[in-house]
């Protein structure tokens, strides 16, 4: 194992970045698994109720018989949990992954077009590369490093699900140590406090099997609120319970953890006690997350674009769809931050010949920022266009798509004979 001192310093390196830069444009098979490598009515259910939705859409297995959908199908954004292995061809030499090796990485936004449901029995494979890379000076963190990934997702039939771009910053540890330029006082909720908040948990309502037609939506309709939070370590155990991951799902010590510390020695950091652990810990250890610069332990971005979409499937109803959802993160949500999200229709028209809403979204904590600004786009029914349809993946995409599944079943009979 290399030596933490000399390879793992915490700095962006210039080979790394000319490296990523070299990676713009080309994709590659995924192939590393999520927790759930298929769809099946617990893994919907699981990764449903992780961000605390209790759709029967999502969640029963018979509840969806009566709907549009004839089954129970997935949560939007179920790309975040499942992936099975994908066979491909080897990275050339030339386009291997930058190492980055010690730089902490979090995300600050993303963007997703979903296609199709996933349903209990698919299973889901993923392509991803670099879309972009940029350099720039942070408040926050010094010399950072943003890059834009593309992970495209596709059933066992090579059927494009979702395609979700995601905003990575790669931030040098010591500077924003150093730097210290989030200085945050321990969310602290009385008993008004938290009755306030259950009184809007208390008035949450799902629209379910009642058509929200199109006809009926106007500009300036308010969706929400709903309430998240007040944050706590359970919440991010049940998330990542729920699915959610890309840590190597292994314990902290012992056999699988030594294996996965020969392979990325850089993702684990020693602790208090001198154990190495994951430098993921960010999200529960609040005394790792301040040697990175943050004041306490904080959520996962892509939980708050859950909670986003959340708002809008409880506002929407069975029969519509999530077409679009684009976030930003632009603050920490801490432990004991709590959030109030909400949305406005912005806008109805016809795209594609589908009657669609535009939305704006947000999710606003105790100290009134709104951390996580959102857009959405949403297909309604319509009593003159009827039914929703789902969009056309587009024909490049589709054929990448079909090309890699292609390739993975051709290397994995070889691998059979």
């Amino acid at each position: 194992m290399a030596d933490d001192a000399a390879d793992h310093d915490g700095t962006i390196k210039e080979e790394d970045v000319a490296q990523a830069r070299k990676l713009c444009g080309h994709y590659f098979a995924e192939k590393n698994a999520e927790l759930y490598t298929g769809a099946h009515p617990d893994s919907l259910r699981n990764f449903a109720r992780g961000y605390g939705d209790d759709n029967p859409l999502y969640t029963d297995e018979d509840y969806g018989a009566n709907t549009v959908w004839k089954g129970q199908i997935a949560p939007p954004l179920i790309g975040l949990a499942i992936n099975r292995p994908m066979l491909g061809d080897p990275r050339p030499a030339e386009l291997r992954r930058p190492a980055f090796r010690g730089v902490h990485n979090f995300v600050s936004g993303t963007e997703w077009e979903l296609y199709r449901p996933v349903r209990p029995g698919d299973t889901l494979h993923t392509f991803q590369g670099y879309e972009s890379v940029e350099e720039k000076e942070s408040e926050f963190a010094g010399r950072t490093v943003i890059i834009r990934r593309r992970h495209v997702r596709m059933n066992q039939n090579a059927e494009v699900v979702s395609v979700a771009r995601v905003i990575l910053i790669h931030a040098e540890r010591k500077a924003a140590r150093s730097r210290r330029k989030y200085v945050v006082e321990p969310a602290v909720h009385s008993a008004e406090d938290l009755a306030r908040l259950d009184g809007i948990y208390a008035a949450e309502r799902r629209r379910g099997a009642v058509p929200r037609w199109f006809e009926d939506v106007s500009a300036g309709d308010a969706l929400g609120p709903i309430a998240k939070g007040p944050l706590t370590t359970t919440d991010i155990i049940v998330f990542h319970a729920g699915g959610y991951g890309f840590t190597p799902f292994a314990p902290a010590t012992g056999r699988l953890a030594y294996r996965n510390r020969r392979r990325i020695a850089s993702f684990y950091v020693k602790n208090a006690q001198g154990v190495p652990d994951v430098a993921q810990r960010v999200h529960w250890d609040s005394a790792w997350a301040q040697q990175v610069g943050a004041p306490m332990a904080y959520d996962y971005g892509v939980m708050r674009d859950c909670w986003l979409s959340h708002l809008v499937t409880d506002w929407m109803g069975d029969d519509a769809w999530l077409l679009r959802q684009s976030s930003e993160i632009r603050k920490f949500n801490y432990m004991g931050d709590h959030h109030v999200v909400t949305g406005t229709v912005v806008a109805k028209r016809i795209e594609d010949g589908r009657p669609v809403v535009d939305l704006e979204l947000s999710g606003v904590n105790q100290r009134g920022e709104n951390t996580c600004p959102a857009t959405a786009t949403v297909a309604l029914p319509s009593r003159e266009h009827g039914d929703v349809r789902l969009p056309e993946v587009p024909g490049e995409l589709a054929g990448q798509a079909a090309r890699l599944m292609r390739r993975h079943n051709e290397l994995r009979a070889a691998a059979r004979s």
